[in-house]
């Protein structure tokens, strides 16, 4: 009986990456096309306390190969204790021909950031709204690659690719890191693939002005901390909006990996701690897919030890799922040059099913940290 219900948790999982993987290769890879420039951009940054990271942004929103009539840069600051606003205001003085405009936050909900982004959109002059995080670096052809693919699908919200800066020295579980927010992305745009999108990154985000208003911006998840770009999107299919994942290596954000294991833990808790709010079929079935049978692994490891299953079958359910994932981040790996990192695939895929079972109980039960706040699950 304990046999049959793994094997059917097994079979369940494979469809689903089975599916990812096609769904992958449905999304095609689009190439700039050096367009006229025609639609303006506000491009809205919420920070509190990057004075670390604000310096490499800046300096690639400064390098960006578009039009500087065409854009502007709002750059929202949530209550920074450091000297963030100086290097923004600096930044500002150094580069006159840019529009930038350094606004204040107003905390009216239990989501600081949401309230900035609001802040940034109601105060921005152009119909498309782009997001970024602060510790990104943005792609010189990020715009143009924007304007290209508006101009042929009218697309009301684009997702984009994320993936993290590359560093000559990676500690170990930033290397984990690397691979499982890899699978993230895969699985991000398989759903599009098969028109299922659920998830989405607010790092890497456009969307007419007109659309969020329509959808109504981000009332009803005011009390959930983060969400600001998936529960965005998942507003915009419920009101039948078009929304399109921009496959191009010319629009890939880099942001930056966590620096400690701790950091790592809060922040894929912050992720898991909005799962429970997503509402379409599939990425409920997606999600508890995923969780049974990282949970199924480990609690078979151990009948496997006690002799309580056989081990040949399980050994099987691990191999084939071993393979099939090993399939979907290598697309991923592939479209964004690395490769290399699968060379780490092996051992990460015996931490994973303990790392992802640890980081969905910890959110059902604890509170998180976000940018030194603290925050119920």
């Amino acid at each position: 009986m304990v046999l049959s219900i793994f094997i059917f948790i097994a079979v369940c999982y494979l469809v689903l990456i089975i599916t990812l993987i096609y769904g992958w290769n449905q999304v095609p890879e689009f190439k700039t096309e050096h367009f006229e420039p025609k639609i303006g951009f506000s491009i809205i940054v919420p920070f509190r306390n990057e004075a670390e990271n604000l310096p490499d942004l800046l300096k690639s929103l400064s390098k960006l190969e578009y039009p500087a009539s065409q854009f502007e840069i709002l750059l929202i600051n949530d209550a920074s204790e450091d000297n963030s606003v100086k290097i923004c205001s600096e930044f500002q003085l150094e580069h006159q021909n840019l529009k930038i405009n350094i606004l204040d936050n107003e905390l009216l909900s239990g989501s600081p950031k949401k309230d900035a982004l609001k802040r940034g959109i109601e105060n921005g002059n152009y119909r498309h709204i782009v997001t970024t995080d602060a510790d990104c670096i943005v792609p010189e052809l990020w715009l143009q690659t924007f304007n290209d693919f508006i101009l042929k699908s009218n697309a009301d919200m684009i997702c984009a690719p994320v993936r993290y800066r590359d560093s000559e020295r990676k500690k170990l579980f930033q290397k984990f890191e690397e691979l499982d927010f890899m699978s993230l992305q895969a699985t991000t745009v398989g759903a599009f693939g098969m028109e299922q999108p659920f998830m989405c990154n607010g790092a890497n985000l456009c969307y007419k002005k007109e659309a969020f208003l329509a959808a109504e911006g981000f009332s009803g998840n005011e009390k959930i901390a983060s969400g600001d770009d998936v529960f965005l999107l998942q507003k915009f299919q419920d009101k039948g909006l078009k929304v399109e994942f921009l496959k191009s290596e010319n629009s890939i954000v880099a942001t930056k990996p966590q620096q400690t294991l701790a950091q790592l833990v809060s922040q894929r808790v912050r992720w898991a701690a909005k799962a429970p709010a997503y509402t379409s079929t599939f990425s409920k079935f997606a999600g508890l897919s995923v969780l049974l049978m990282n949970v199924s692994l480990i609690l078979a490891a151990f009948l496997v030890l006690f002799e309580q299953l056989p081990e040949q079958p399980i050994l099987v359910i691990f191999l084939l799922k071993f393979n099939a994932d090993f399939i979907l981040i290598y697309s991923a790996a592939k479209f964004f040059k690395k490769e290399l990192l699968m060379r780490n695939y092996f051992w990460c895929s015996i931490v994973y099913p303990f790392f992802s079972g640890f980081v969905a109980v910890k959110s059902l039960f604890s509170r998180f940290e976000w940018k030194g706040r603290r925050f119920k699950s």
